[in-house]
Formats: structure tokens, C-alpha cells, sequence
């Protein structure tokens, strides 16, 4: 299991209610992790695009990692991290993206 990262718990929290983002920490944390097999700067970047698809529903939460467990990079396109392996650092949610 890979837990998240300060930067990426932070957006959780931004993104999710209070009830929803410990469970959407944990979602994450169990399923994009080292069962993608990827090197942590990947993992990095795939778990920010899993939580920026969100949007901060647990269903759209669900459907990103679906994508990220099928083809991953089908993920950073949805998320627009596609084309530039730094974007995901420069990304933060709007409090109000829920």
C-alpha cells in the first residue's frame, strides 16, 4: 500500500466531505498502490489524476481507479496530465468542486 502523499491528502480533504475522505484516502491508498506496479513517481502522479477525476464523489472516485487499474494512461488524459509529468504537482482543487 502506498499512502498518499501531504500534497495529495490535502486535496482529498479539499475535495470531500469530512465523512467521505478518510474512506477515499483508504480507497485510494489500497488501489492505486503498488498493485499498479509503476515507480513511485508514477504512482505519485496517478493517484493525483485518480483524485482530481473524482471530483469529490465517491462514484467518479470509483470509475478514476477503475480507469487507472485498466490503462493508467487513458487516466492522465481524462485528468489532463497527459503530456507534462510535472502538471500534477501544480494542480489543487477548488473548495467548492463537490
Amino acid at each position: 500500500m502506498t499512502p498518499l502523499s501531504p500534497a495529495n491528502a490535502k486535496r482529498v480533504a479539499v475535495l470531500f466531505s469530512a465523512k467521505e475522505a478518510a474512506k477515499a484516502s483508504k480507497l485510494i491508498e489500497q488501489e492505486c498502490s503498488e498493485n499498479l506496479d509503476r515507480a513511485p513517481e508514477l504512482l505519485e502522479r496517478i493517484q493525483t489524476a485518480v483524485i482530481k477525476v473524482s471530483n469529490g464523489t465517491m462514484e467518479r472516485l470509483e470509475w478514476a481507479i477503475a480507469m487507472a487499474q485498466t490503462d493508467w494512461r487513458d487516466l492522465l488524459v481524462e485528468a489532463g496530465f497527459a503530456h507534462d509529468i510535472e502538471l500534477h504537482k501544480a494542480w489543487w482543487p477548488s473548495e467548492n468542486a463537490s
